[in-house]
């Protein structure tokens, strides 16, 4: 475990981490992988093969599922941190998938104010992301 801190503390000072989970995931494979390796040279008992090892999941989906979950909770945050208003309209329209005209007639407003709201919630929360490091599809693109 401490091998594990000081790695992630060494590579934190050369370029910043984006997925602390899925890097401390993968930073513990190598260590155990490194482990069995020194294991080899000695004539105890080792597993030659890996693959042959039962694992509950690959740690590449491990580590995705750890990244997503991650993000996820950031998402979550990112919703909770906006106005009472802004969250109540982009709750009903981008997750409950409620129509503008319906929020609009449900809350007494106007559809053009349900698509502001949403424009600025959903601006607002990528803001909140990319502070905390996530970055879009798009911009891992450019």
């Amino acid at each position: 475990m401490q091998e594990s801190y000081l790695r992630i503390y060494k590579a934190r000072t050369k370029h910043p981490i984006q997925c602390v989970r899925a890097f401390l995931f993968r930073i513990a494979r190598n260590i155990a992988l490194n482990l069995v390796n020194r294991e080899r040279v000695s004539p105890i008992d080792t597993r030659a093969d890996l693959d042959s090892l039962e694992t509950v999941d690959s740690a590449a989906n491990t580590a995705e599922f750890a990244c997503a979950h991650e993000e996820l909770h950031l998402l979550t945050q990112a919703i909770d941190s906006l106005p009472a208003r802004c969250r109540e309209i982009v709750i009903l329209r981008r997750i409950k998938n409620i129509s503008q005209k319906e929020i609009a007639a449900r809350l007494g407003i106007k559809e053009e104010t349900v698509e502001v709201q949403v424009a600025r919630g959903v601006r607002r929360c990528g803001n909140y992301l990319r502070r905390h490091g996530v970055s879009s599809a798009h911009e891992e693109k450019r």
